[in-house]
């Protein structure tokens, strides 16, 4: 299977565990494309939800996904630092329309300071409800929060110091 290649820009599809549309972004550049793992950067791109709305991003960000994690992080670069928003979701897929993954409402937001906030537990708890949600993707989520909170304890991968600098300045070549 071939994986996206570096400076290709491609769509971001997250979908919900009922196979449903959930979101996409249109357009973010591949930085690092393998088997194991995705980094992108966008800036400023359309995303559209699946109720019809449409609203663009707000700032730089570099995305990281992961295949072997239950979860992708999005750093997004802002005046008073970096920002992470990371969703719990499936490790991702690619299949040359979009990368895609499946999104299990669970959210952490990471503040420059990395400390942190879980987010969207109701929704969890509504969507396992009416998704019906197997137990181990309960079990399998609760590992990747324990997981994804260690990461940002020990400022591992995309939360390493300078990661999402570097990337940005890898992303900027692309933009000019």
């Amino acid at each position: 299977m071939d994986f996206p290649k570096t400076g290709s820009v491609i769509q971001i599809q997250s979908y919900k565990h009922n196979g449903f549309i959930h979101r996409v972004w249109e357009e973010t550049v591949v930085l690092k494309g393998t088997s194991k793992v995705v980094i992108g950067g966008n800036d400023r791109i359309l995303v559209k939800e699946a109720d019809g709305r449409q609203w663009r991003t707000r700032e730089p960000a570099i995305c990281y996904f992961d295949a072997n994690h239950w979860f992708n992080t999005i750093g997004m670069i802002r005046s008073d630092g970096i920002y992470y928003y990371c969703n719990l979701g499936s490790p991702f897929t690619w299949d040359e329309e979009a990368l895609k993954y499946i999104d299990y409402d669970l959210d952490i937001k990471v503040y420059p300071d990395m400390t942190y906030k879980l987010l969207d537990e109701d929704e969890y708890e509504v969507h396992r409800k009416q998704m019906k949600y197997p137990e181990q993707i309960d079990h399998i989520l609760e590992r990747n929060v324990e997981e994804l909170i260690s990461w940002i304890h020990q400022r591992k991968g995309p939360f390493a110091p300078q990661f999402v600098e570097m990337w940005y300045e890898r992303f900027l070549q692309y933009r000019l």
